[in-house]
C-alpha cells in the first residue's frame, strides 16, 4: 500500500511521494515545517491508512536516547532488595523498554513517531545512529542483542529549533513541509468544515493570510491555528458581513486571539491601524 494521505488529512503530491519513498528505503522521514502544520498528525496518520499500530515517543529538553532503547531502574531494585522481594533475583524485572524496542519487538510493522528531536540535546541524534542504522541495540544488564522483527516505518518531526548533525541527516529521508497555499488551505479547511459556506472561508483565509503577510510578525498564525478561528467564529456565529466588511483602520480581525499569540504582535497590527488611520485622514 502506498500514503495518499486520509480523509482526515489532506497530503499534497510531494509529500506523498517523501512518505513512500521513505518507506520504499526503510530510512526513517525527517519532516520539517512550521510549527502547527501537521508534522505529528502526519505519522498518526500514516499509521491508521497503512493499517498500522502507532507508537509515540514525544521528546522533551531533558530526554535522552537511552529512554527510546530502556531504562534500568536500579533504585526499584535496591528498595526491593532490602524488604526481601525475590523479584530481585531477575534483573529483568527492572528493565522498562522504551519505544524503540517496542518497535522492534512488535509482532507487525509499525509506524514509530520521534516527535519534536530538536528539543533534546545536540547530541541526542548522534546516540541514536546506530540503532536506526541497523536496527538493533545491546543490553548491557542483560547481555542480550535486541534486534527488529520488522524495520518500522521511523517518522521524525523537528521544529528547526536546532540544527541536526549531518551524520543523522545522511541517514533519513528529509522533506520540509511548505505552507499551504490558498488553494491546499482551502481543501483542509472542508475537511474539518465539511458543510462550512464557502463565502466565509474565503473572506477568513484572506484576513488569515494578510495577517500572516504583515513584515515583522514574530509569530506567524499557523494552519491549526485558522481552524481554531473558524470554529469560534461559527461557534459565535459571526454573521459574513463582518469579516467582509472589516475595517482596515482596526487592522485585528474579531477572536483575534486565536490569531495572534504574543502582545508584541497585537501592538505590531494596532500600529499598522494607526498608521493606516493617519494616511485615511489625509
Amino acid at each position: 500500500m502506498s500514503f495518499t494521505g486520509t480523509d482526515r488529512y489532506i497530503a499534497t503530491e510531494d509529500l506523498q511521494m517523501a512518505v513512500n519513498a521513505a518507506v520504499a528505503l526503510q530510512r526513517p522521514l525527517l519532516i520539517k515545517g512550521e510549527p502547527g502544520t501537521g508534522k505529528t498528525m502526519l505519522a498518526e496518520e500514516i499509521a491508521r491508512a497503512l493499517g498500522k499500530p502507532l507508537l509515540q515517543w514525544h521528546i522533551k529538553s531533558t530526554t535522552k536516547a537511552q529512554q527510546g532503547l530502556y531504562e534500568y531502574d536500579a533504585v526499584s531494585r535496591l528498595r526491593d532488595s532490602q524488604l526481601g522481594d525475590s523479584r530481585v533475583h531477575d534483573i529483568r524485572n527492572y528493565i522498562r523498554k522504551g519505544r524503540l524496542w517496542e518497535a522492534f519487538e512488535a509482532p507487525e510493522q509499525a509506524v514509530l513517531l520521534i516527535d519534536e528531536i530538536d528539543k533534546a540535546d545536540i547530541e541526542f541524534p548522534n546516540d541514536l545512529l546506530l540503532e536506526i542504522d541497523r536496527m538493533e541495540f545491546h543490553v548491557y544488564e542483560t547481555g542480550e542483542n535486541v534486534r527488529a522483527i520488522t524495520r518500522p516505518i521511523v517518522i521524525i518531526t523537528s521544529n528547526n529549533e536546532k540544527e541536526l548533525p549531518d551524520a543523522f541527516l545522511r541517514r533519513c529521508f528529509f522533506h520540509f513541509i511548505r505552507f499551504p497555499d490558498k488553494e491546499t488551505m482551502q481543501r483542509i479547511v472542508e475537511v474539518h468544515f465539511p458543510d462550512i459556506k464557502k463565502s466565509l472561508v474565503s473572506d477568513a483565509m484572506d484576513i488569515f493570510f494578510d495577517v500572516r503577510g504583515v513584515p515583522g510578525l514574530k509569530k506567524k498564525p499557523s494552519t491549526s491555528e485558522l481552524i481554531d478561528w473558524l470554529k469560534l467564529l461559527l461557534a459565535d456565529d459571526i454573521p459574513e458581513e463582518v469579516l467582509k466588511n472589516l475595517d482596515q483602520s482596526k487592522a485585528i480581525p474579531p477572536l483575534y486571539g486565536a490569531l495572534v499569540k504574543n502582545e508584541q504582535d497585537v501592538h505590531l497590527l494596532e500600529r499598522l491601524a494607526f498608521m493606516h488611520r493617519r494616511e485615511s485622514r489625509r
